[in-house]
């Protein structure tokens, strides 16, 4: 009986692979990073109804067969009318979200994209982003990524670049990352010292940008020419999606 059974979850595994992989052809899965929510949702749907097929010993494989032909199926259709309509798209798959755009921090939009301003900063440096004043538009893409428009003096040197400029041959000093002083209002006074400042330093800075209370400012960092970049909190969120 046992021998049975164990024969029943062989073929019944071997069966449920093959007909995994027929449908994942059939539907041209992106690689996981690229998967919406609905692809992510749907795959791993199949992939346990797939694992319920290949254990079950009661011989019945019709079930779980037919429900992995209705996802995949629905899965299908679903692909085609996001192909033929943009708001069906946009609704199925999501709508890209400005997080950061000339000099302003959407704090609104980072609630919606479900990351605060420490992940964000994460971000960023990952991309060699250490400084936001390096950075023009940062998007959060549909698929959860973030994209980084750097600003015009961030760019890298192009070969014309170079054609239309002379090399510069001495080396300058490393460059120092610019360290977060005020985050949500906070006032990190570890890392104000750590620049060599203090509260009175920081208030002038602040005063000269027309900010009286730190409560005003969602970030505020100080780079290695010591100089202040504050960004303060915006209520407004940009509604327009560009680049769908």
């Amino acid at each position: 009986m046992l021998s049975m059974d164990l024969t029943k979850v062989f073929f019944a595994s071997v069966g449920s692979l093959v007909v995994l992989f027929l449908l994942t052809k059939m539907l041209g899965f992106k690689q996981m990073s690229e998967l919406s929510m609905f692809d992510y949702v749907n795959s791993i749907s199949i992939g346990s109804i797939a694992a319920e097929m290949a254990t079950t010993i009661d011989g019945d494989f019709m079930k779980p067969l037919l429900a992995m032909v209705i996802y995949a199926v629905a899965a299908l259709i679903i692909g085609i009318i996001s192909n033929n309509s943009l708001k069906f798209r946009r609704f199925v798959e999501g709508e890209s979200i400005i997080l950061f755009q000339n000099g302003k921090i959407y704090k609104r939009n980072l609630s919606k994209a479900r990351i605060d301003v420490s992940e964000f900063l994460a971000q960023c440096r990952i991309q060699g982003y250490f400084d936001l004043s390096d950075i023009s538009l940062a998007i959060m893409e549909s698929n959860g990524k973030i994209s980084i428009l750097p600003s015009t003096a961030a760019k890298p040197v192009s070969i014309e670049d170079l054609k239309d400029s002379e090399l510069i041959t001495n080396k300058k000093q490393p460059a120092r990352a610019c360290v977060n002083v005020i985050m949500d209002g906070v006032v990190l006074d570890a890392n104000l010292a750590q620049t060599g400042n203090n509260d009175i330093w920081l208030k002038n800075e602040l005063g000269k940008q027309g900010i009286s209370n730190p409560n005003e400012v969602f970030l505020a960092t100080v780079d290695d020419n010591n100089k202040l970049n504050v960004y303060v909190k915006i209520e407004d969120k940009p509604t327009n999606d560009l680049f769908q």
